[in-house]
């Protein structure tokens, strides 16, 4: 069964740290480009960052530029979101998502269309308050 796994959501104080993960199971992350995506109570689901399949190329959302750092390691089969400076506007539930195919081994994903994915997580809660 093919899925996405993720983990390191926890309640964390304002300018804290958390690193999230995505593990891949029963695929190979290789040739899949990968992103973040959250959502915040009565919000929409919204981008946060995506890297290309080989991991050389990323992008981010305004909002988490030059806080959030997003890695993928094919070898573990698993994608990472480095989170720091957080603030309480950070508050959702964060999603892994995989979008296949050669048009992403260079270039990350788009953050607006879902479309582009194929699989998703389940979701990890994240919650920045004092």
């Amino acid at each position: 069964q093919m899925q996405l796994v993720e983990a390191g959501g926890a309640l964390v104080q304002p300018g804290g740290s958390l690193r999230l993960s995505c593990a891949a199971s029963g695929f190979s992350l290789d040739h899949y480009a990968m992103a973040w995506f959250r959502q915040a109570p009565g919000k929409e689901r919204e981008g946060v960052s995506s890297i290309s399949a080989f991991g050389g190329n990323t992008h981010y959302a305004d909002s988490v530029k030059g806080r959030f750092t997003v890695s993928k390691d094919n070898a573990r089969k698993t994608v990472y979101l480095q989170m720091n400076s957080l603030r309480p506007e950070d508050t959702a539930v964060y999603y892994c998502a995989a979008a296949y195919g050669s048009s992403w081994y260079y270039e990350p994903p788009s953050l607006t269309n879902e479309a582009e994915y194929d699989f998703w997580g389940q979701g990890t809660q994240v919650t920045v308050s004092s």
